[in-house]
């Protein structure tokens, strides 16, 4: 889920990853290693799987560049970058060896994915985004400018057998898409993601990398979107509440353990649903939240939200009642409004409340708003607003949310996975 966007996942096939060359070649009257190999441990892998990539078969000292590109949903390629000095037995590897020079600096794997430039503009100001279940990423190895070796990898947002519904306000009263696991897999939490100001359905990627995991999941979009109100303005929690159900209904589900999940000004719907409901959602998960039910946006006047016909008050939100776990995550950076205070302040009221369930903060240094949620792609962190059309910045840096998202995807995967034990 970034920030900002989103996009509708087409269902389709995806194309494997081939070993495109593996020789090598001298030029510029320099030597080199005729016997270098790409070596690739998965090639075809889940986005917020991180691949394990080395060269061998390079002579001794020998540096080399490797490069990562691949096209967005406008066809513009990124490209990420790095330079390296082979080991004493002609070995690369970016799990452990430092690039001299390139997009990204330090020991990281994956440095080469989320570290990925546009063509043009200012990377801060851009992200990747894609409109398809899979992309290709190419990696390259080349040394004084002639190519050694190169190999196609396939990234998946959607693991095979994971299903996508629809529903449409006209229709289901309800605006979103839910992604079920494969059939066959055991029952698993659902998960219910609500976005921010962002508006529209912005979480379509991380519901179905959530559905590859196992845990079925409804991304709802709750306004600026066809059939729902224009601004975020007088919405009804109860209309989360319905979604929650429609989720709890879903086979694979486990309503015992149904999540809410908010980013940014979802947070706070996240919050109050499980406030309002306790026998309907049963914990939450919050990225870069508020501790406070705010005013409309973007005209900052009335409430975001209502229920039962009468607007929610402006000011804290009572979280005495909610019937599960809390995890909630912010960055130090946070430049849109200080979610790392929000983050204490909840963890402060459900220890006031005596809260029986397991709550805990993750706060990430340097990271900005952007802190979550899957990791291993390129996002900015001065973005423009969809509904102002304001450049936002939304504070951290590229490295510092890179981190912060690798850290807390595996911090809230393993919050779902300890759910019911």
């Amino acid at each position: 889920m970034h920030a900002f966007g989103g996009y509708v996942l087409r269902l389709g096939s995806t194309a494997g990853a081939v070993l495109l060359g593996g020789s090598l070649l001298a030029g510029c009257g320099q030597a080199h290693s005729t016997h270098a190999v790409l070596n690739v441990d998965e090639p075809t892998a889940l986005v917020d799987r991180a691949v394990h990539i080395s060269v061998s078969g390079l002579r001794a000292k020998d540096r080399i560049s490797v490069t990562a590109t691949a096209s967005d949903y406008q066809g513009k390629p990124w490209r990420g970058e790095a330079t390296y000095r082979a080991d004493a037995h002609g070995v690369v590897d970016l799990e452990r060896d430092r690039p001299a020079s390139g997009t990204y600096a330090g020991v990281d794997g994956m440095g080469l994915f989320w570290s990925m430039n546009p063509p043009s503009g200012d990377p801060d100001q851009q992200g990747y985004y894609l409109q398809e279940p899979s992309f290709q990423v190419t990696i390259g190895v080349t040394s004084h400018g002639k190519r050694l070796a190169q190999r196609t990898l396939t990234r998946q947002w959607l693991a095979s057998g994971v299903t996508q519904k629809t529903f449409i306000p006209a229709a289901d009263k309800l605006s979103g898409h839910l992604y079920l696991p494969p059939a066959g897999t055991p029952r698993h939490p659902g998960v219910l993601l609500i976005g921010g100001s962002e508006g529209g359905d912005s979480g379509l990627e991380e519901a179905g990398l959530l559905a590859s995991h196992g845990y079925p999941t409804l991304s709802v979009a709750y306004f600026a979107g066809p059939g729902l109100p224009k601004y975020l303005e007088n919405i009804p929690i109860e209309y989360f509440a319905r979604a929650a159900r429609l989720l709890a209904s879903q086979p694979g589900v486990d309503p015992a353990h149904l999540i809410v999940q908010g980013y940014s000004r979802g947070s706070e719907a996240a919050l109050l649903v499980a406030q309002l409901y306790p026998g309907i959602v049963h914990g939450v998960i919050d990225y870069s939240p508020s501790a406070n039910a705010g005013a409309g946006f973007p005209d900052n006047t009335g409430s975001a939200w209502t229920n039962g016909g009468h607007q929610i008050a402006l000011g804290p939100i009572p979280v005495d009642h909610i019937s599960g776990p809390v995890l909630a995550i912010a960055g130090s950076e946070d430049k849109l409004w200080v979610s790392e205070v929000s983050v204490r302040q909840i963890m402060s009221e459900l220890d006031a409340a005596h809260d029986r369930f397991p709550h805990r903060a993750l706060v990430y240094p340097g990271a900005g708003h952007g802190v979550g949620t899957y990791p291993n792609v390129a996002d900015g962190t001065k973005l423009r607003h969809p509904v102002t059309g304001a450049l936002t910045d939304m504070g951290g840096s590229r490295p510092t949310n890179a981190v912060a998202k690798r850290q807390s995807w595996d911090q809230v995967l393993g919050f779902l996975a300890g759910l019911g034990r």
